[in-house]
């Protein structure tokens, strides 16, 4: 009993975790659980031990009202002083900075924080729909239909195949079980599951408890019996959903970006109290329409390219994305078992190409294509595989086992599959865990009046135990200890690859069979992934495996698409188990690849890495992705494969379950980075040039050099088009090959404050230049005014233009690569122009008509901003001194 916890109340109530249930004989489990496998529990057994337990299902807590969820939003001490901003916006009668602050703070993060936590409350209801509603228990000696809710530790429920396994369950009976744990472990292979006891099961591997079936798991073949061992929260699943519940939403970084427009406007009013319009001027209340603006053209972007992202702020997030943990099977893999090589008893080597349920491939040997039975040694081993199968292809979709449907798929290469229907099945036995291996005894269709001939497949040390011969092109010879050897060495050769070996057989005796050869096969990389993850890992973008399988098989696909090269090393779940958070974070940027792991590992694995300051984006499709997709930074499900609970706790849904689509989202992320910076740039230079205008002409006893609509005017141009259309600057080509930039820099870089202080001297000097120089006859007229407004404005639409990139010079990146800004600084002019020339608007703002040699006089002028910071950044690329997005990145991961 000490292998059990027991909760108390008037008498002891044992539950058994798995992983002692796995360790225990059937007889000691019912034992300690206090049941009869054969009557099962009586009605008041089962009322009492459901006092102690409660239903079998996930306790959800009420959902809260929607307008608390929302109230509940803004106790953020930064939201209240942007709500104390819009109170004072609209006490000094600035109705438009009050009604911006309002609807985009107070409206759209207050909803979109609604929603984050609603998806939160959904993830957790999509993984109750797991649970069946149904299942078959006996009771009292009776088989029952009941609710699934109803079981409780020690009843008898038996199973059959398409039902889901209403609880966690002690296998004691099983005829050629196979269970799908996709849904708990995200490897799709079957397992075989067996009844004998597991004494050396102790680790923390659920795979390796073959004699237990799992809440939420499908049956896909045979049936069984067994007994409750765990219901509800205290079953593996329940832990997937404790964990669930207990991991909270990471806030993104970019909130504090979307505020920085704001922040320095308010210390702008609290420095300068020169008039309510130059603050209005100077406040660069467009920076967070800009952003909103900027993220959801790239969510917009990222759908058409098959991706749909559920939060906007994650697209910016990818950008400084430095590690990806990635599931292997169906998100590396194309979760298709596929025969890659094929070895005859009498020594050929044949390589398989194709990949997929279908025929699309060929068989070559010596680089000569292998059809039909143009080669006997192959063509038998084919044979076999085709006739000793169960499974079906049908519209290039499997209705069977994986491994069963890669021999058909072989077979249709070939031109054989039809052969399966020359023969009549008279007898057969079925593959087991136990046995691990499948026989069956035919008789041709033309010949069934004879006995009829056996084909085997299975485990090679399984099969080679019924054969006494070998084929060796055609002819049937002794086997000996050196041929023995030589498969042992070919499986052995096949293994290191990461190939699942199957041996195979024929003759028509059981006992006295005859070798034939091996069959390797893989469940394949998917096609484009290998260049993706190279591109990735070259640009400081680290990748980690995690998968359930073998350390074999994950290497090899590891090392297959680049991931696992010389100086790489690997862990499994039980020595994640045996490190602690700090010992973990200290050794996990040396680990490619994590082997045989549990969701508890996974959620451990991004927690270390986190705790090392990486930004961590986690791929998954099963339930046992969930919890680490919602503790990473970016959580990223398969739209295809991936299960409901996983979409729900994701933040981004790649819709094809394409590797490569991280891979556009990542630099969607950087260029969207790139954009916003670029803006701040502009917005910042130009609201810096009209408050030092201002303020210097006031402190050097000038008259006003712009009055209130044309500073109003000023405004409209920087939040309005030409700074708009900064943020839809299409994405650099070689963005993707820059590293990550580190989350802990400042979007306000040494470089950035050059530029913008370069550019806002130049625009303040020509500006109080053509005043002064208007102000020669000590009389200020219209025609004055409007060469200094028209001036400051035409210092905007360069300004503008070399704001388009921060490193790229604008020959380079082309006028017309960004039609939107073309067509919006041609927009701003010619409202410039209406305004100078227009006589209802120029007695509105005060302008008189300007000359051609004015205009293009200005222009020469104007144009000096966009000259001197095409230089610099000249300069910066020729002395190196442009500071890297992320020179003290986490490259060693």
């Amino acid at each position: 009993l000490f292998l059990c916890r027991f909760q108390k109340n008037e008498t002891m109530v044992p539950v058994l975790t798995s992983r002692k249930a796995s360790n225990l004989p059937v007889n000691e489990v019912a034992c300690v659980l206090q049941a009869d496998l054969q009557l099962g529990l009586t009605q008041e057994e089962v009322i009492r031990r459901r006092n102690y337990h409660g239903w079998n299902e996930f306790d959800i807590n009420e959902e809260e009202p929607l307008w608390k969820k929302y109230i509940s939003q803004f106790k953020d001490p930064l939201i209240l002083l942007l709500l104390a901003s819009a109170v004072i916006s609209v006490l000094m009668h600035q109705f438009d900075d009050a009604i911006s602050i309002t609807v985009l703070i107070y409206i759209f993060f207050g909803v979109c924080a609604c929603l984050q936590e609603y998806r939160s409350e959904k993830s957790l209801e999509e993984l109750g729909k797991l649970v069946p509603p149904e299942c078959h228990c006996i009771r009292e000696g009776n088989l029952e239909h009941l609710l699934a809710r109803e079981l409780v530790p020690g009843d008898t429920v038996c199973l059959s195949v398409g039902e889901r396994v209403p609880a966690d369950l002690r296998l004691f009976e099983a005829t050629d079980l196979s269970v799908d744990e996709s849904s708990l472990t995200g490897e799709t292979t079957p397992c075989s599951k067996s009844t004998s006891h597991q004494p050396s099961a102790t680790n923390g591997d659920i795979a390796s408890r073959s004699n237990i079936a799992f809440m939420g798991t499908l049956v896909r073949c045979g049936r069984a019996k067994g007994i409750v061992i765990g219901t509800g929260e205290n079953s593996e699943f329940g832990e997937v959903f404790k964990m669930m519940q207990a991991e909270e939403v990471r806030q993104s970084e970019m909130s504090v970006i979307m505020l920085v427009g704001w922040l320095q406007g308010k210390r702008i009013l609290d420095m300068f109290t020169i008039g309510v319009s130059l603050a209005v001027a100077a406040i660069p209340e467009g920076l967070p329409i800009v952003v909103t603006v900027t993220l959801a053209l790239g969510v917009m972007r990222m759908v058409k390219k098959r991706a749909i992202v559920k939060k906007l702020p994650i697209v910016e997030t990818l950008g400084c994305c430095n590690v990806i943990c990635s599931d292997k099977t169906g998100t590396l893999t194309k979760n298709e078992m596929t025969v890659t090589q094929l070895f005859t008893s009498d020594g050929l080597h044949a390589e398989v190409t194709g990949v997929g349920y279908n025929g699309a491939g060929e068989v070559l040997l010596d680089g000569e294509t292998i059809h039909g039975f143009s080669c006997p040694s192959v063509s038998r081993i084919v044979e076999v595989g085709c006739v000793c199968n169960d499974s079906i292809i049908r519209s290039h979709t499997l209705l069977g086992r994986p491994t069963e449907g890669a021999l058909i798929a072989l077979a249709m290469k070939m031109g054989l599959e039809s052969i399966q229907q020359e023969y009549v099945r008279v007898e057969e036995h079925p593959f087991t865990s136990e046995q691990k291996w499948m026989s069956v005894r035919c008789v041709h269709r033309t010949q069934q009046d004879k006995a009829g001939v056996y084909f085997m497949k299975g485990a090679y040390e399984q099969v080679i135990r019924f054969c006494s011969s070998y084929n060796s092109r055609g002819t049937t010879l002794s086997l000996n200890h050196q041929q023995r050897e030589l498969y042992q060495q070919q499986i052995s050769y096949m293994g290191s690859a990461g190939l699942r070996v199957l041996a195979f057989a024929s003759g028509s005796e059981m006992g006295n069979l005859t070798f034939l050869g091996l069959v390797g096969m893989i469940d394949p990389p998917r096609s484009g992934v290998k260049e993706a993850v190279g591109t990735l890992i070259s640009s400081g973008v680290a990748i980690k495996m995690i998968t359930g399988d073998s350390q074999e098989t994950a290497v090899s696909i590891a090392s297959r698409l680049g991931l696992f090269s010389k100086g790489c090393q690997c862990l499994s779940g039980d020595e994640v188990d045996q490190l602690d958070l700090q010992q973990l974070s200290h050794i996990v940027p040396r680990i490619a690849v994590f082997y045989r792991a549990s969701p508890r590992h996974k959620l451990k694995i991004v927690k270390s890495l986190q705790n090392i300051g990486a930004v961590v984006a986690m791929t998954g499709d099963g339930v046992n992705d969930a919890v680490a997709l919602k503790a990473a930074d970016i959580g990223v499900a398969m739209g295809q494969t991936g299960t409901d609970v996983c979409k729900e706790a994701a933040d981004m849904i790649l819709v094809d379950d394409d590797f490569q689509t991280i891979m556009s989202a990542i630099e969607e992320g950087k260029g969207i980075y790139n954009n916003i910076k670029n803006f701040v740039r502009f917005q910042l230079s130009t609201s810096i040039a009209a408050l030092t205008l201002i303020s210097l002409a006031t402190l050097m006893n000038f008259p006003n050099p712009l009055n209130a609509m044309q500073i109003l005017w000023i405004n409209i141009i920087m939040d309005g088009p030409p700074a708009q259309s900064l943020g839809v600057e299409p994405v650099d080509r070689d963005v993707i090959r820059k590293p990550p930039r580190n989350v802990r820099d400042s979007i306000i870089t040494r470089s950035l404050i050059i530029k913008v202080l370069v550019s806002a001297l130049i625009i303040v000097c020509g500006t109080l230049f053509v005043f002064w120089r208007e102000l020669q006859d000590n009389v200020i007229t219209p025609r004055d005014t409007t060469m200094t407004f028209t001036c400051f404005v035409f210092f905007d639409m360069f300004n503008a233009l070399s704001s388009r990139s921060q490193t790229r010079l604008v020959h380079e990146m082309g006028l017309c690569s960004n039609r939107t800004f073309c067509y919006a600084v041609l927009a701003s002019i010619m409202g410039q122009l209406l305004v100078i020339y227009f006589p209802p608007l120029q007695s509105i703002f005060q302008t008189e008509s300007l000359s051609i040699f004015d205009l293009l006089f200005l222009v020469s002028l104007t144009s000096s901003v966009c000259v001197v910071s095409e230089a610099i950044k000249k300069v910066e690329r020729w002395r190196g001194t442009e500071k890297k997005p992320n020179s003290d990145d986490f490259h060693e991961v």
